[in-house]
């Protein structure tokens, strides 16, 4: 099953009927593979010893009518009428609430924000910004720094326990699936079967990850599809069968009835009844796969209406049968009958399979967001599928997974412990969510604070009732959540902190190139064959790192240039504004430096296209920035069409290089207009492995040619360029394109800073143990920067540098 199809499909129209169709049977496998299966462990794990299924039938009509209100206010009001419209340009989940608040706010710790950022097209906001007025909350946040660390540490937090969701839900949902055969074991037999059984099912799960889901995806909707409709069905012939009268258990005063009765342990016993809504995160979380309406006609004509149907009888068969010896026989299975016991028991294990498989995928993709915020040390990220962009698979996090969830459920081995545990996790993100979306109520959809807070004092207070509710387990398995969470929001701080003071001091240390070329008379600069790529996190300046390596070696490559890779607050950067080229000094230099912009959901492209896409990029730049110098003769005020001045400084000035004409209007620049210059052609130079040289559509333009033997590059110059007019500087590009071919041929070294961190003199406790000991262990443990920029060895030049924060 294609996980992009949705993105594919979609248009800025409204899509058909057959589409969202097709989007909503799509969706059952990925989005409500673990909410689907949740009827397996809910009345188990919330009769586990707290409350007693009693003959008057009170105890398990009021637990029936708090899971219908919990479905009905929480996935079905909460998620799919107000939540699932705060999307981030069709995105969704933690990092996409985060991302709006911040473009609407100053609010980010990142401190690499461009004012070239805001012209991205994904960069959209709700409102102009010169026609909102500054909401009170608005300033606060950007005038306090802690309000805008507690804003973080909250993101953090929810990251952390969609982490450890990641950890609990594949345990709980294929141990309850597999505890079905217990009906068929003797009670000797039961303890040497489920949980070796469990175990093995695991491991085969995280041991296909690497392959992706893209090969048995297509199998997804239909295990879901059929597990509802056998839940409905079983759920449907258990009402009329058993008891008809089980509807009058929705009426919620059978709420107060219940906490009436038990009261302390009826409260206790809301951990177990809140685990029917696991798994509605997913629906906003997976927003971006699919479209807003086909998720809510998925759940409100069939999830929904299964699920109800699937606890009520549930409640009606236990509203007969009241010879229970224990609570762990008031479960799925013993409401289904003997003769289909067997068929229900391999499609309960087959979809709890598919619901703990999207979890796991989305376990891997907040860990590559958590990375694209620094606020996750560097792991190896694979692209499973060539053609579905966004399936990912994190071979370290993914055995870290398996381990834990081997130990969790030999551990705890009963779901009584796994329902409190994961839990508490659950709704612990559901906190975080609705706290962030009455932010976004305040601040990007500029409604009044009253409603905002309407909002999350109507929702917030049924959440912190269940998170209170869990949180009172937490010596029967809810510690195990939030050590998970203090061990990763730890590692997720230190990181994040150092990464900031690093960045920090690179920009205060960062040098001139006006300093570097005067000492380069000095040192006798040598300039060798090929292309050099300096990465660097600072998006002006010469970093520190660089010019300790030439002056310690003062020899550098021919054609230089300063990579900046960076991550804005946007889901995904189009490849046609990726780019943003300046120069680095006079153009003889041949010193360039390049930005290249990715969103939170964008994963980076292998070496091999990002060295072709980069070759072309400057190019592009050298014929543009040709054409701004002949046009700037004749009108000057052409050239800040397409021109970004951050400094002031012309040399630094940045373009973007775009390969599309469809680009939009924007405000300051536009991207149309930068091509205006040039013949279409000329705009984009193409990159061919075989073939003779060709220039666009026909029209005289920039072409190159790359042969597969020699890789040697030839830049055709455009005719505008070459003009009479302009004969002076079409030499002068044909020399600097040439200069390019050459040093293309010559190969590519990138240059990266090995970096060493210690503390100042005098520092304290805290920050040593935080710097010297914590993220030195993770930086010497993790992936390398060369790693996680997909850098091949062979050309990886290491630049040792000392930071001293």
């Amino acid at each position: 099953m294609d996980l992009e199809f949705g993105r594919g499909l979609r248009s800025p129209k409204r899509d058909s009927w057959k589409t969202t169709l097709l989007l909503a049977y799509q969706s059952l496998g990925v989005v409500y593979g673990d909410l689907s299966i949740s009827p397996l462990y809910v009345y188990k794990s919330t009769f586990a010893e707290d409350i007693q299924h009693s003959e008057t039938n009170e105890e398990i009509f009021g637990v029936l009518s708090f899971v219908f209100w919990t479905l009905t206010l929480i996935p079905l009001i909460k998620y799919v009428s107000i939540v699932l419209r705060a999307d981030d340009n069709g995105e969704g989940g933690t990092f996409a609430l985060y991302s709006l608040i911040c473009r609407h706010a100053n609010v980010s710790l990142l401190p690499n924000r461009q004012i070239a950022d805001e012209e991205l097209s994904t960069y959209k906001l709700e409102c102009p910004p010169e026609i909102t007025d500054k909401s009170r909350i608005k300033v606060w946040l950007e005038k306090h720094r802690k309000l805008r660390i507690a804003l973080l540490i909250m993101v953090m937090i929810g990251t952390c326990m969609v982490i450890g969701d990641g950890v609990l839900t594949p345990a709980i949902s294929v141990f309850s699936a597999v505890s079905g055969l217990e009906f068929s074991l003797s009670k000797d037999h039961r303890e040497y079967a489920v949980i070796p059984i469990t175990c093995v099912i695991l491991a085969f799960l995280f041991a296909l990850q690497h392959y992706g889901t893209h090969r048995v995806g297509f199998l997804f909707a239909p295990i879901v599809l059929a597990w509802l409709f056998c839940m409905s069905a079983v759920g449907l012939y258990n009402i009329i069968h058993w008891n008809p009268q089980v509807y009058q258990a929705l009426n919620p005063y059978y709420m107060f009835k219940f906490l009436k009765k038990t009261r302390k342990y009826g409260w206790m016993s809301l951990g177990g009844i809140l685990l029917c809504m696991t798994g509605s995160e997913a629906m906003f979380a997976d927003l971006g796969h699919f479209s807003y309406s086909a998720i809510q006609l998925a759940f409100t004509c069939l999830v929904y209406p299964a699920l109800i149907l699937a606890y009520m009888g549930q409640a009606a068969y236990l509203s007969k049968h009241h010879d229970f010896y224990s609570s762990s026989q008031v479960g799925f299975y013993i409401a289904v009958p003997d003769k289909i016991r067997w068929p229900v028991l391999v499609l309960a294990i087959l979809a709890s399979v598919v619901g703990s498989q999207a979890i796991i995928s989305g376990t891997f993709s907040i860990i590559n967001q958590s990375q694209s915020l620094s606020c996750f040390p560097r792991v190896k990220v694979v692209h499973t599928s060539e053609k579905i962009h966004g399936q990912i698979y994190i071979p370290e996090i993914n055995w870290m997974l398996m381990i834990l969830c081997i130990a969790v459920t030999v551990g705890f081995r009963d779901t009584k412990h796994m329902g409190n545990a994961s839990g508490l996790a659950v709704i612990t993100v559901m906190l975080v969510t609705t706290f962030l979306t009455s932010l976004v109520i305040v601040l990007c959809w500029h409604r009044p604070p009253l409603l905002a807070f309407a909002f999350l004092l109507f929702f917030g207070s049924i959440e912190a009732l269940y998170f209170s509710a869990s949180l009172i387990k937490f010596l029967e398995g809810a510690w195990l959540p939030i050590l998970l969470a203090f061990i990763l929001m730890a590692v997720m701080l230190v990181w994040h902190y150092t990464t900031i003071k690093k960045y920090e001091f690179d920009l205060h240390n960062k040098v001139t190139l006006e300093w570097l070329l005067a000492l380069g008379d000095k040192l006798g600069m040598v300039r060798v064959p090929g292309i050099g790529l300096v990465y660097t996190d600072l998006t002006s300046g010469v970093p520190a790192n660089f010019s300790r390596f030439v002056t310690n070696l003062p020899a550098f490559h021919r054609v230089l240039v300063f990579v900046c890779v960076k991550s804005v607050p946007v889901p995904h950067v189009l490849n046609a504004e990726r780019y943003l080229i300046g120069r680095v000094g006079p153009p003889g230099h041949r010193s360039y430096r390049c930005i290249v912009r990715y969103g939170y959901r964008d994963v980076h492209q292998d070496v091999d296209s990002f060295e072709t896409e980069l070759v072309e990029t400057l190019a592009t730049f050298i014929k543009l920035d040709a054409s701004y110098r002949c046009s700037e003769a004749s009108d000057p005020d052409e050239l800040t069409e397409a021109m970004v001045e951050p400094a002031g400084e012309r040399e630094r000035r940045l373009t973007v290089i775009a390969s599309s004409n469809t680009l939009r209007h924007r405000a300051s620049y536009d991207l149309q207009d930068s091509a205006r210059h040039s013949s279409p052609a000329s705009t984009t130079v193409e990159m061919r492995a075989t073939g003779a040289m060709a220039a666009g559509d026909g029209d005289d333009g920039a072409a190159a040619e790359i042969s597969p033997e020699k890789k040697q590059v030839r830049f055709f110059i455009d005719s505008h360029v070459a003009s009479p007019d302009a004969a002076g500087s079409g030499k002068q590009v044909e020399e600097e394109l040439e200069a390019l071919a050459a040093a293309r041929e010559a190969g590519t070294a990138f240059i990266l800073g090995h970096s060493h961190v210690q503390c100042k003199p005098g520092s304290s406790v805290l920050k040593r143990l935080a710097v010297d000991v914590g993220y030195n262990f993770l930086r010497r443990n993790c992936r390398g920067p060369d790693v996680a920029l997909r850098v091949p060895p062979a050309s990886l030049l290491e630049v040792g540098m000392v930071y001293v924060l």
